[in-house]
């Protein structure tokens, strides 16, 4: 079965790549979760839009990855949820949620795939979360999470 992908498949390819897969993996999984549509020749003139929005949504090379990594670690990004008075958070803090936070702070746009939380942050208080931005080039944010 033949597709164009929309989001990114660990393994399999990136937005706007045609990627030949087995039908039931296909009609089954990337399907019906909107990671993937099927393959005619009017959809593979919505190739170049996909295309256009994923490089500009990526970040250009190394260099400017370290311009990002740069103004990442610069950046105080604070982020309020509703915790309990001991200071243990309903529930707990998303990559979502701190992508963001990192957007409100004034921080540039972060994709919530890039960031790593190395153990769930289920209190208030500061914590470290690592954003992949390039395979060769993380940062590292400082988060202050408080109850709001």
């Amino acid at each position: 079965m033949k597709l164009i992908l929309q989001q990114e498949v660990e393994g399999l390819g990136a937005p706007g790549d045609i990627v030949e897969v087995k039908d039931g993996y296909g009609r089954n999984y990337l399907v019906p979760r909107g990671l993937a549509l099927g393959w005619t020749r009017g959809a593979e003139k919505q190739i170049q839009s996909i295309k256009r929005a994923r490089d500009a949504r990526a970040i250009q090379g190394k260099e400017h990855a370290s311009e990002v990594k740069n103004q990442l670690e610069q950046l105080s990004v604070t982020l309020g949820v509703k915790a309990g008075e001991t200071g243990r958070l309903f529930g707990s803090v998303t990559p979502a949620d701190i992508a963001g936070a990192i957007k409100s702070a004034g921080g540039p746009l972060v994709e919530k795939r890039a960031i790593s939380i190395a153990s769930p942050i289920k209190t208030t208080g500061k914590h470290q979360v690592s954003v992949q931005l390039h395979p060769e080039v993380a940062a590292t944010v400082r988060l202050e999470v408080a109850a709001g």
